[in-house]
């Protein structure tokens, strides 16, 4: 193993200081034992430094599991009355999933979700983890079923936020942002010291700022009670939103940590870590773990520099664990809520989306991904952004364009007449292009516009027409193909086709063999051949 760099061991402790009191919080959501949530996080972050890839990914119980985790407790009906052997079940069941999607190499599935996507997925998760700091930054409690009811429930009771909290946590906010310049510091760490000092020194919970209180540390393994397979069976509707959720939310934070990095992620080998991860967490009675966005934007903000830094992280969870629990209860909630916002500010950086606004292209994809978290949540806001994304995709691929094509110069390239002045038109010969692949929802439309353009020209007889947009055809495509062609040749013109890939090639040579002849690998031998006045006949 590599030597480990001074900057993993300092994001490695600052991340390990925020991993604490986010466990005890996502504990206290899902309504489990504060030890449940820690050694999910100790075990997910050393399993995932062996098997992931991603350097800045902290795999640890995260907010999103949390709350469905609670509603899967709440909802989930039958005889296991044992809530920490349920939670131990569906961990294991995620793991299972994970590991199983792995194997049959479903991480491709992830390409449905566009870079754009990511972009506004990474923008709208930092907005929605914010916005619910908020309250507790303000000492107040969260109120309303999402984040915008929980917003609009925080602005409208304004006479209540405590003056003596606001004025801790943003004084904690402050600090955190300055120590951005000192990035061989644990700002995070410095901070969350400086608050337990500050709660101690200056009795803030006198003051009525809320702490995060004892921490009951026994970590105990309650044996696993007879469970028969109806029971784990019934548990896999409840867990499929698990693991959707923990896909979203994890390749989303992966994938777009490493974009803004330049890291290079795979998501077979992501799902197989958070698969082992989990897997690992239901041995020890943890609860389900995935990359969270917090953390992991910690991670990169602190300057981790490889997988190390996760792995540091768990052995500082065990040391705060072992000598720092008396401390941590006395940690003000506003300074955990300014720590919290401060690893995630860096991700408000709007330049990525106003990089797609100058180039006029899937700017609405993007801002739809970032709406849609924040008013839908993290799996329908994905959803729907990636829903946005296909329909983007569908809308441009079954769009109707073509272009007609003329010889650049005296040269073998034929290009866009209506793009290159210098394109001169083959005389007698109309030359057209599809600007996309043929396929069963525009074939049609695409053949139809040809069609149309040729029959402007009474006069022309010949006709190329250049596949080379067309990797592949379905049935759908080429029937509608074979039905063009016929219908061209019945009004007595001759048809030939350029580009054409080999795996059309060998489909159309298997439905009508008599049209290979007509059949050129470039526009320019199709040309030649039109010229010849080869005029193959169909049998």
């Amino acid at each position: 193993m590599s030597v480990i760099r001074a900057r993993d061991w300092i994001a490695g402790l600052s991340v390990a200081g925020l991993m604490f009191p986010e466990a005890v919080a996502y504990a206290g959501i899902a309504g489990l034992a504060p030890q449940r949530a820690i050694m999910a996080a100790i075990v997910g972050c050393l399993i995932y430094g062996a098997f992931g890839k991603s350097r800045f990914a902290i795999v640890t119980p995260t907010s999103s599991s949390a709350a469905i985790l609670a509603a899967m407790l709440a909802a989930v009906p039958g005889a296991i009355a044992d809530k920490t052997v349920l939670v131990t079940l569906i961990a294991a069941c995620v793991g299972l999933l994970f590991l199983l999607a792995s194997l049959l190499k479903l991480g491709n599935l992830a390409g449905f979700v566009s870079r754009p996507v990511l972009r506004g997925f990474a923008f709208g998760l930092a907005v929605t983890i914010i916005l619910r700091q908020l309250p507790a930054m303000a000492g107040m409690p969260a109120a309303g079923a999402n984040v915008l009811q929980q917003v609009y429930s925080f602005f409208s009771g304004w006479p209540e936020w405590h003056v003596p909290s606001l004025l801790v946590g943003f004084t904690a906010l402050a600090a955190l942002l300055l120590l951005r310049r000192l990035p061989f510091l644990p700002g995070a760490l410095l901070v969350l010291g400086a608050g337990i000092a500050a709660a101690r020194l200056l009795d803030l919970h006198d003051h009525g700022v809320a702490l995060v209180g004892a921490v009951p540390l026994a970590l105990t393994w309650p044996a696993l009670s007879a469970v028969r397979w109806q029971e784990i069976a019934g548990l896999l509707p409840y867990t499929l939103p698990m693991v959707l959720i923990l896909f979203a939310e994890s390749w989303g934070t992966i994938r777009s940590l490493s974009l803004r990095d330049g890291d290079t992620v795979t998501a077979d080998r992501e799902l197989f870590a958070l698969g082992a991860a989990n897997l690992t967490s239901a041995l020890v009675q943890g609860m389900p773990v995935g990359a969270g966005f917090s953390a992991g934007a910690a991670s990169e903000a602190a300057g981790a520099q490889t997988r190390m830094t996760g792995m540091i992280a768990a052995v500082g969870l065990v040391l705060i664990v072992v000598f720092a629990g008396d401390l941590v209860a006395s940690l003000p909630q506003p300074v955990l809520a300014a720590v919290v916002i401060a690893a995630l500010t860096h991700a408000l950086d709007p330049r990525p989306l106003l990089r797609l606004r100058t180039l006029n292209r899937d700017v609405f994809i993007a801002l739809g991904a970032a709406g849609g978290v924040i008013a839908f949540g993290v799996l329908d806001g994905i959803l729907f952004a990636v829903a946005l994304s296909l329909a983007a995709l569908l809308r441009r691929l079954a769009t109707p364009y073509v272009a007609r094509l003329g010889r650049l110069g005296e040269g073998h390239d034929f290009v866009d007449i209506a793009r290159h002045a210098d394109a001169r038109p083959i005389a007698g010969i109309a030359i057209w292009r599809p600007a996309q692949p043929l396929f069963f929802a525009n074939a049609d439309a695409v053949l139809n516009v040809i069609a149309a353009r040729i029959r402007e020209e009474p006069a022309t007889h010949i006709l190329v027409v250049s596949l080379e947009e067309s990797f592949d055809l379905d049935s759908t495509a080429l029937d509608a193909l074979l039905e063009f062609d016929a219908m061209l040749r019945a009004s007595g013109r001759t048809v030939h086709y350029a580009r054409v890939h080999d795996r059309v090639r060998d489909f159309i040579a298997l439905a009508a063999p008599a049209l290979v002849d007509c059949l050129s690998y470039s526009v320019d031998d199709a040309v030649a051949l039109a010229q010849l006045g080869s005029k193959p006949r169909l049998s």
